[in-house]
């Protein structure tokens, strides 16, 4: 899945979905297979990451304002290659220690050699959700990369920025934090740096969005007959999950929104009639997030005075609620 985000962490909608299953399931003896960077790109599953990136940026009229987020698994040359192709950008966090400059030494040797260019505060949280302050320092050069040893006649060398984030003084009992990413924009300073390190943490809600998809709509228990079946029914459920995971960010970032942008006259009526106003019952205008706070209660949200904002799961139950609710209105009426 390719969730189009917002920098401020709103999800606008599903860009790009591919569906695919192996053919077959392999196991060790796979092991032995030719040397992965010999493949052409068109034979194994990492074709994927391409057909998500072309159509993503199909979709947008304006490729240049599009920022293609991914995790080591995207670490792919030919996705940065289409790319360029495609008059986009991306930032991924490398996983490959590719071969770099006249092509005698790699990225690692030449990111090792750079001093420190500043500090940069962050609040992370340990195993055990305790939250802590971490001081990264902050490195970034302009390197040019070049294509994997089997492919140098197939895609030409590119010039990219490689920054690497690395934890100083990580407590003990702490994963610490070591960011290495790659991307095309080039990169003149330190805020610049720690607006693409601010990106690459919102690729984390794509698995909040998988994570409803699969804990709230629970896809994965799904046993239907055909796989065309389930395609449909994957789709809807996609749908849905979105729509969770925006009611659930939009309510942070347009609290003082009209609630008629996510609701229904009918489901506001009913959201009036069912849960009654725990504080100023008399309040003229009711925003977004006064009736996304009653959908959020219908779920089993408390709403108390410290409480931070409805979460996703919350949101879930309440939103099944009120649409069982709402179909039981409507039978009645008829």
């Amino acid at each position: 899945s390719s969730l189009a985000m917002t920098t401020e962490g709103v999800p606008l909608g599903l860009a790009a979905i591919k569906f695919w299953t192996r053919k077959k399931f392999v196991g060790r003896h796979a092991l032995n297979k030719p040397n992965p960077t010999r493949v052409p790109i068109e034979s194994k599953e990492s074709i994927r990451w391409l057909e998500n990136i072309r159509q993503s940026t199909t979709l947008f009229e304006d490729p240049d304002r599009c920022v293609h987020i991914g995790d080591r698994e995207s670490d792919i040359y030919e996705l940065f290659c289409e790319a360029q192709k495609l008059g986009t950008h991306f930032v991924v966090r490398a996983c490959v220690d590719r071969m770099a400059g006249d092509g005698h030494h790699t990225i690692a040797d030449e990111m090792s050699d750079i001093r420190v260019k500043g500090l940069h505060r962050v609040e992370t949280r340990d195993k055990k959700g305790k939250v802590r302050e971490a001081v990264l320092e902050l490195k970034y050069r302009r390197i040019q990369v070049l294509p994997p040893w089997g492919k140098y006649k197939r895609y030409s060398p590119l010039s990219l920025t490689i920054i690497h984030a690395q934890e100083r003084d990580t407590p003990d009992g702490c994963e610490g934090i070591d960011w290495k990413l790659i991307t095309d924009f080039q990169i003149s300073s330190k805020a610049e740096a720690i607006e693409k390190l601010s990106w690459y943490a919102l690729r984390w809600k794509i698995e909040v969005f998988h994570n409803i998809l699969k804990t709230g709509c629970k896809a994965e228990e799904s046993k239907l007959r055909t796989a065309e079946r389930l395609v449909n029914l994957i789709a809807t459920f996609c749908i849905m999950s979105w729509r969770v995971f925006w009611m659930t960010m939009i309510n942070r970032s347009a609290a003082d929104a009209p609630p008629k942008i996510a609701l229904t006259q009918l489901e506001i009526d009913i959201l009036d009639r069912l849960v009654k106003d725990k504080d100023s019952p008399n309040v003229k205008r009711k925003t977004l997030t006064h009736y996304l706070t009653k959908i959020a209660r219908l779920g089993g949200y408390l709403a108390r005075a410290n409480d931070p904002p409805p979460g996703n799961m919350v949101m879930w139950r309440g939103l099944a609620r009120l649409t069982d609710i709402e179909i039981g209105f409507a039978m009645a009426a008829e």
